[in-house]
């Protein structure tokens, strides 16, 4: 069912829930929540809107294409720039959305500008914020995104959670339990989804011209992803990744899908020579069916995102993250992750365990299963309903 047919049924009197995608994860985790608004009896009236920082078109339309996302009703085609200019950026523009279509609730996800900017509009003009993938702490607030967290977790009415240890982090920072609803991660419902239409790391890397020979290796293959400005903005951080990553080369080849801030710095610091072609894949920039086929197959994933912490222990592949903490523990206390740091006698070794066959390949944490969207369409829908009650019973009595 289309976005306009949904709104052109509204549930008695109830106003569109505003789902929001900004970045490339936001679509990987709204996806199977309008599926799951739509499939909802009665479905649910829902209005997409793209703010349009992630804005590379081709791979916009490949993401809506792999995860059978609908058109957005809006996008608002802001871009790039600063923090501050995208995050004002994104406020102009979206608050003549919520005027002109008076939602019941904006719904974000994840924790990217897009996430604060499009709740900071909500809530001061009185719509409540929902927060899908709530509670998470990294507990370094040198990082962007976890100031992102934080400030849209204090001002959502509803949040949801996806691992049970988010509650606790919320209830510490003083959000009343009866806000939070523990109903599992979205991410791995768009894994269970997609897994069936994953491309093979053989036909990736014929799309891309590359022979797929480099994938003979004995020992398999490794899949690289760097785009935290803590690894790829100082050159001297980048240079010794990639001299890690080239020892590591040695032993297993590796197969990078390049963000395009990491191989602008690769070129712009002249980092070039430590990347041999014989033993280290570069990619351009993959669409989800793709990233899913590689790591997949992979033997393991070197990476510094939180998505792909998720999504290798959904597929029992080895993780390793070269960060020094992450927001996802429940990926390294249960599942396939293990934080690295940049440690490079660490990686190296950690990379030789995992060839020995004794790599991490946990296990699947609670709700992981493929219904977190429907649980929280399910919630969602009985919670807007009583909102709407509440609001009535208040009307009346005055």
């Amino acid at each position: 069912m289309s976005n306009q047919a949904i709104m052109e049924a509204p549930v008695a009197g109830l106003g569109p829930v505003i789902c929001i995608v900004g970045a490339r994860p936001n679509f990987m985790k709204m996806a199977p929540i309008l599926r799951a608004m739509a499939a909802h009896i009665p479905p649910m009236p829902v209005l997409l809107v793209h703010t349009g920082q992630h804005y590379d078109k081709d791979m916009n339309d490949r993401l809506f294409e792999d995860l059978r996302l609908p058109r957005p009703d809006a996008n608002l085609e802001v871009g790039s720039g600063t923090h501050a200019i995208q995050t004002a950026e994104v406020m102009r523009r979206f608050e003549p959305v919520v005027d002109a279509h008076k939602p019941s609730c904006v719904a974000v996800v994840g924790d990217v500008n897009s996430t604060l900017a499009c709740a900071l509009v909500a809530v001061k003009k009185g719509v409540p914020v929902v927060h899908i993938e709530a509670g998470l702490r990294s507990y370094d607030r040198a990082m962007p995104e976890e100031i992102n967290r934080i400030l849209t977790d204090q001002i959502s009415a509803r949040l949801y959670t996806t691992e049970r240890t988010a509650e606790d982090n919320l209830v510490r920072e003083g959000i009343p339990p009866e806000r939070v609803c523990f109903a599992g991660n979205v991410m791995i419902d768009s894994v269970v989804f997609g897994r069936a239409n994953a491309r093979s790391a053989t036909e990736t890397l014929r799309a891309c011209d590359i022979n797929p020979l480099v994938l003979s290796h004995p020992m398999g293959y490794g899949v690289v992803t760097l785009h935290r400005p803590s690894n790829v903005d100082k050159p001297e951080t980048l240079r010794a990744l990639l001299g890690v990553l080239a020892e590591v080369a040695a032993s297993l080849p590796l197969v990078f899908a390049l963000h395009p801030r990491t191989r602008s710095n690769i070129d712009r610091f002249g980092l070039e020579d430590l990347v041999d072609p014989a033993r280290m894949v570069l990619l351009p920039p993959q669409g989800y069916l793709e990233m899913l086929g590689l790591m997949a197959g992979a033997a393991m994933v070197l990476t510094d995102s939180g998505g792909l912490q998720e999504e290798t222990t959904a597929l029992g592949v080895p993780c390793l993250t070269l960060r020094e903490n992450t927001e996802r523990p429940i990926t390294v206390e249960q599942g396939t992750n293990l934080l690295v740091g940049r440690n490079r006698a660490a990686i190296l070794g950690a990379v030789q365990e995992i060839l020995a066959g004794r790599g991490k390949r946990g296990r699947l944490p609670e709700f992981w299963d493929g219904h977190a969207a429907e649980r929280i369409a399910a919630d969602l829908y009985q919670w807007l309903m009583s909102s709407q009650s509440g609001i009535a019973l208040k009307s009346l009595a005055t």
